[in-house]
């Protein structure tokens, strides 16, 4: 039976935070057995996917208040979506990006707004650099889901996230 920690993010998000880093901090003291029991306002989907990459499945029930209990098991693997992956250094040659987007003073979901309206003017081939103050994980599967490709990854101050898309062919 697998034992449950608690993480409550309903003060951090109607304070106007972001949970991300706080769930993700959880989840690493997790012992094999245990399992992380979210509170939340609304239904976290885009954690569903991040969190069965991780090797996690949940299991979703709505309380009073339109709020949401979410347990996150560790997974036999039978449910676990693979996070996608960057595209590889070997995918042949990009070119220089024609759209150059700095979104670190935006909130979420407003770069990752941003990022796909801009992707969706592109051509076929062309792309995008971003700039942000955090990694956009839930932007990465969308963007396979359109079928584009991603490299990115911290600076080596880890204080700017440097993106780069390239449109699907």
């Amino acid at each position: 039976m697998t034992e449950f920690i608690d993480v409550d993010v309903r003060p951090i998000l109607r304070a106007g935070g972001e949970p991300f880093s706080i769930i993700m901090a959880a989840l690493e003291r997790l012992e094999p057995w245990e399992g992380l029991r979210l509170l939340a306002p609304f239904k976290p989907v885009p954690l569903f996917d991040v969190m069965a990459s991780k090797g996690f499945a949940h299991r979703e029930a709505e309380l009073e208040g339109g709020e949401w209990e979410i347990r996150f098991m560790p997974d036999d693997g039978s449910s676990a979506a693979a996070e996608p992956a960057p595209a590889a250094p070997s995918d042949g040659d990009w070119p220089e990006p024609t759209v150059h987007l700095d979104n670190r003073d935006l909130d979420p979901p407003e770069p990752m707004v941003r990022i796909l309206a801009s992707v969706e003017r592109l051509a076929p081939g062309q792309t995008l650099s971003a700039l942000l103050s955090r990694e956009p994980v839930f932007l990465f599967r969308e963007l396979t889901r359109r079928g584009h490709q991603w490299r990115g990854g911290f600076t080596p101050q880890r204080d700017i996230y440097q993106l780069t898309v390239r449109v699907r062919t």
